[in-house]
């Protein structure tokens, strides 16, 4: 019930639990509760709250303060900012506290003692250098609330500021030539900003017209008297340690054009008008030219006439001309700001001029081939009209009709490149120039010219080098030229100079001695150092000389002996038994190395070809066999110096004889095989080794096993009292060596062993001088039937044995005794 009504007002029935929620509660009012409990008899009594609840939200302490910043520093001053939290914990802010801490300490103290509602505090009376941290909490009617995020550490000192410009110009100025002109404005910062004027990308120097002028706030670009060049982008840098800002304004001066450029060009002149052209001016005054203003005087008067102000191109047609007379043309160009000087153009007479175009001067022939030609000339008198067309004919030397080289048109150009020539004939050429009144003459026929690809001079030879010398001579050699001038290459021309001399000799006097791309220069004295240079030669002529790189002496060379191994002669070389065994190597040295091969340090096998020429040595085996294998060495020696190369040879073949072949564990069925690897595998591994058996009374073998990596086998299958013979051979890659066979037939039986002892030997009756003895059979036979007993006595004491006699039975009298 509400506090202030007497009523109760239910809330529910069905509360089985020891809690309930009660929904619906007006805010600001204050009720009481009660609550009684309810079985299957009926309700018990009521219990009451014993003291009226106001229903409202709950209220805390208010969140962190937000954005605390630092606004200003001083030396001995730091001013702070900040926003409420975003939640007051409901109920209303009643103060700020505004806390500090010493760099360095532990704890925060506060900053001011007064109640603070303001949002923005300044602490004072802080010491120059000191560094402080500050943090800023907010309180309500429940008390103090977390306190906000700490600021970054803030040393007391004065304040740095970035630079800042304004400016009283716009980033365009246009100022007229001979007028100033001043770029104002003002600027702050701290520390004070350094002031930088550039015009395009360059400082501004002071002189006597440009004035720069910098107080600590304003700053000012004055030009006196300005002029074009004074024009461009004009830049001003306000810097500290803190930033920079910069200003832009394009300034344009502004003049009157230059005047137009000449000569003046009568482009078309007739009896009453005549059509000029010039160009433009260089310099239009920084804006754009809007008109030209032509006028005209007759050379016999001094009156300038009007003929147009209102064109802007650079061509114009001037009328009403009296034919005869000679007329003089002016030109201004004229833009926003003024009008040029003139440009007066030369005297023209104004008279008709239209007639065929004259006749071109003698034409040159250039790059002829076999089949074409080119026809180059210059462009006659027009004849007042312009040409359209040139027309070029050919013909042989020697016949009289001329013939157009083309049907086409020709032009604009003066050359044409004419084909279909009859290669070796001689031809002349000439040409004549159209206009729209007609053809004119022709020009004189050029020089005549025969139809052939043209012949160079060749380029030089080719890396030209001094491959050998002696005390008299050196060998030369050269690759040709890349380029033969489309000659034949007739032979080269060689010449020498001693070193620290001017003159150059000739080896051979005509380059036909020396068709070939080497030469051996003789005659030279022993121990001069000599340089040499090579000429090819074709029929245009000579090529440029190809230096040798490097001065030679003159002296016998002595080189060491050098071996440069070929393919064959890795270290070491397999072939198979009945190919060819071929080693070779390329040798060096001066003089030329004397060669020896040898076999495992001995003379090698007389079917061996040896061959030694002047670059290297070749050895040859042909149908080599397994023996020919082993360690080849060659030799090479002169006086400087000896060198030997050995390569290992292995002859591939079928492997030798099996070693040791023995038969053993022979049986009725079976018997067992062993035996020995060869002693020579062919230089390949035994891949199998291939049994075979043979009835003593047959011709032919039988294979028992071919497929077995083992050196033993059990043959099996034999027929009882027969006679075999058994061989072995092994194989490997390259096929099956000789077999090893047995040396004595074997014989499928059983093996005999020597049968068991007899069993209870005793004696049955003694008598003075004899023994009656019997016994059983012994356990085994030995593998064949008993065919008797050996009956033996020992005299008590003695140690030999002595034999009586072999009975066939189990019994035996021994006599005698």
């Amino acid at each position: 019930r509400e506090s202030d009504h007497r009523a109760w007002t239910p809330v529910t029935y069905t509360v089985t639990r020891q809690n309930a929620t009660i929904q619906g509660l007006i805010q600001g009012k204050a009720y009481f509760f009660r609550i009684a409990a309810e079985n299957i008899i009926g309700m018990g009594p009521f219990t009451e709250t014993t003291k009226e609840i106001l229903i409202r939200d709950p209220i805390t302490v208010p969140d962190r303060p937000e954005d605390l910043e630092v606004k200003a520093v001083t030396k001995n001053s730091v001013t702070l900012t900040w926003n409420p939290p975003k939640y007051n914990g409901g109920s209303d802010i009643t103060m700020y506290v505004l806390e500090s801490r010493l760099i360095g300490k532990d704890k925060f103290h506060k900053v001011t003692k007064e109640k603070m509602l303001d949002r923005k505090f300044t602490v004072e009376g802080l010491k120059e250098g000191d560094t402080y941290e500050y943090r800023v909490s907010a309180c309500n009617i429940v008390g103090q609330g977390k306190p906000s995020f700490c600021t970054k550490p803030i040393t007391c000192k004065d304040e740095i500021a970035p630079p800042t410009l304004d400016l009283d110009f716009r980033d365009k100025l246009i100022v007229r030539v001979g007028e100033a002109f001043s770029l104002t404005g003002r600027y702050s910062g701290k520390p004070a900003p350094k002031v930088t004027w550039l015009k395009d990308d360059i400082v501004v120097k002071e002189d006597d017209r440009i004035k720069i002028q910098t107080t600590p706030a304003t700053l000012c670009l004055g030009v006196l008297k300005s002029v074009r060049e004074d024009t461009g982008r004009y830049c001003v840098t306000v810097e500290n340690s803190t930033g920079s800002r910069k200003g832009f304004c394009q300034v344009n001066v502004v003049d009157r054009p230059s005047p137009p450029v000449g000569p003046v060009i009568f482009d078309e002149v007739f009896k009453d008008h005549m059509v000029v052209s010039w160009k433009p001016p260089l310099d239009d005054g920084g804006s754009e030219i809007t008109n030209y203003i032509i006028e005209k005087k007759d050379t016999h008067k001094d009156l300038w006439m009007p003929v147009t102000s209102a064109t802007v191109k650079t061509t114009c047609k001037i009328p009403k001309l009296l034919e005869g007379r000679e007329y003089q043309i002016r030109i201004y160009a004229e833009n926003l700001y003024g009008i040029s000087d003139p440009l007066i153009s030369d005297e023209m007479k104004a008279k008709d001029r239209f007639r065929v175009p004259d006749a071109p001067e003698q034409p040159i022939i250039k790059d002829v081939t076999k089949d074409s030609a080119v026809v180059v000339w210059n462009k006659p008198y027009d004849g007042g009209k312009p040409i359209t067309n040139y027309i070029v004919e050919k013909k042989e030397t020697m016949a009289t009709r001329w013939v157009k080289a083309t049907k086409d048109p020709i032009f604009p150009g003066t050359k044409f490149k004419v084909p279909d020539l009859l290669e070796g004939c001689q031809y002349e050429f000439r040409v004549s120039a159209e206009n729209e009144i007609g053809v004119g003459d022709p020009s004189p026929p050029s020089k005549p010219v025969f139809a052939r690809d043209p012949i160079a001079k060749p380029s030089p030879p080719i890396n030209p080098e001094a491959v050998d010398k002696t005390k008299n001579s050196v060998d030369l050699s050269w690759q040709p030229p890349r380029h033969d001038g489309n000659g034949k290459i007739i032979g080269y021309l060689i010449e020498y100079q001693k070193v620290g001399e001017e003159e150059w000799k000739q080896a051979n006097l005509t380059p036909d001695s020396c068709p070939e791309t080497n030469y051996k220069v003789t005659g030279l004295t022993e121990g001069l150092t000599y340089k040499f240079r090579v000429k090819a030669v074709n029929a245009a002529g000579e090529s440029d000389p190809a230096h040798v790189p490097d001065p030679v002496e003159v002296k016998d060379r002595l080189e060491p002996p050098e071996l440069i191994l070929d393919a064959n002669m890795a270290r070491e070389q397999h072939i198979k038994a009945g190919d060819t065994l071929r080693l070779s190597a390329v040798i060096k040295g001066v003089p030329f190395p004397k060669v020896t091969w040898k076999k495992e340090d001995h003379e090698v096998s007389p079917k061996a070809d040896i061959e030694v020429t002047g670059v290297g040595s070749k050895l040859e085996i042909r149908n080599a066999v397994h023996e020919d294998g082993g360690i080849y060495s060659l030799t090479v020696e002169n006086p400087a110096g000896l060198k030997t190369v050995s390569v290992k040879v292995v002859v591939l073949d079928k492997p030798g004889p099996p070693r040791n072949l023995n038969v053993s564990d022979v049986r009725s069925d079976s018997c067992y095989l062993t035996w020995m690897e060869p002693e020579d595998d062919g230089g390949s591994v035994i891949t199998n080794y291939v049994v075979e058996r043979k009835d003593v009374a047959s011709a032919q073998w039988v294979a028992i096993s071919s497929s077995s990596k083992k050196r033993s086998h059990m043959a099996k299958y034999l027929m009882e009292g027969t006679q075999y013979l058994f061989r072995v051979a092994a194989e490997n890659q390259y096929g099956r060596g000789p077999y090893v066979e047995t040396l004595k037939p074997i014989k499928a039986i059983d093996p005999l062993h020597p049968p068991g002892p007899p069993k209870n030997l005793h004696h049955v009756d003694v008598d003075k001088t004899e023994v009656s003895l019997v016994w059983n059979r012994p356990d085994r036979d030995g593998g064949a039937e008993i065919t008797g007993y050996l009956v033996e006595y020992q005299e008590d004491g003695a140690d030999e044995w002595t034999k009586f006699q072999t009975v066939p039975m189990l019994d035996c009298v021994v006599t005698g005794l």
